[in-house]
C-alpha cells in the first residue's frame, strides 16, 4: 500500500478509489433517508436494521469511516504536493483562465464538507454510540424517525446542512470528473458518463437539501 501511495499516480488513483466508494455509500445514504419524506415506518425499519445489524455495524462502518479519513488526508497531501507546481504553472500559463474555480478551490469545499461531517457525527453518530454502547438503553425500533425530524427543528442547523450540500454539490460536480480521470477512464468514455456525473453530483445534494427543509418547515 505505501509503495502504490508514493507515487503521483498511485495516490491519485488510491483518491479515486476512496472518491467512487464515498459517492456509492452517499447515494445509499441518501436513498434511506429520502423515505423519511414519505413513510416513518420505512425509514424506521432501514435504519433499524442498519442500526442493528452486525456487518454494517462492525465491518461496514469501520471501513466507511476509514475511507472519509484516506480521502480527506488524501486530498490534503495532494493540495500540498500540487500548490507550488500549480502556482508556478498558472503565473507561465495563466492556468486559472483554463481552469473552473471549483478546480481551483476543492480544498475549501471539503473543508466545509470535513465540518459538516463532524457536525453529522455530533448530531446522529456520536449519539447512537452512547445510546447503544454507553447508556445501554432498550433498543426501540421506532425512534429514528423522532430524532431525524428533532434534529432539523432548528433553523440555524438546517441553514448549516443546507450550506454544506450546497457545497458538496460544488464538490461533486469536479470531484466526479477527477475522479473518471484518475482512475484511467478514457477521456471518450469519461465524456459519456459526463450528464450521469452532473445529475448525480446536483441531485444527491438537492435532494438532501429537500429532506431538511421538509422536516424544517413541517414542524412548525
Amino acid at each position: 500500500m505505501s509503495g502504490v501511495l508514493s507515487s503521483s499516480i498511485g495516490r491519485k488513483v488510491a483518491m479515486a478509489a476512496s472518491a467512487f466508494f464515498l459517492m456509492f455509500f452517499l447515494l445509499q445514504h441518501f436513498a434511506i433517508n429520502l423515505t423519511s419524506i414519505f413513510s416513518a415506518d420505512v425509514f424506521n425499519e432501514l435504519s433499524h436494521f442498519m442500526g442493528t445489524n452486525p456487518a454494517v455495524q462492525f465491518a461496514l462502518q469501520p471501513i466507511l469511516i476509514f475511507g472519509v479519513v484516506f480521502h480527506f488526508v488524501m486530498g490534503f497531501i495532494l493540495e500540498a504536493r500540487n500548490k507550488a507546481a500549480r502556482s508556478v504553472k498558472y503565473v507561465k500559463n495563466n492556468g486559472a483562465a483554463n481552469s473552473t474555480w471549483v478546480s481551483r478551490n476543492m480544498i475549501y469545499s471539503g473543508l466545509a464538507i470535513l465540518a459538516f461531517i463532524v457536525l453529522h457525527f455530533i448530531d446522529f453518530w456520536f449519539p447512537e454510540i452512547n445510546h447503544k454502547y454507553i447508556a445501554m438503553l432498550p433498543e426501540d425500533p421506532n425512534r429514528y424517525y423522532g430524532e431525524l425530524v428533532h434534529k432539523f427543528h432548528s433553523p440555524i442547523r438546517t441553514g448549516a446542512y443546507v450550506a454544506a450540500f450546497a457545497f458538496l454539490a460544488l464538490h461533486l460536480l469536479h470531484g466526479f470528473k477527477s475522479a473518471f480521470q484518475s482512475s484511467g477512464m478514457s477521456a471518450k468514455r469519461a465524456a459519456k458518463l459526463e450528464t450521469v456525473s452532473k445529475i448525480y453530483a446536483i441531485g444527491i445534494p438537492v435532494g438532501f437539501i429537500i429532506i431538511a427543509l421538509f422536516h424544517h418547515f413541517n414542524q412548525h
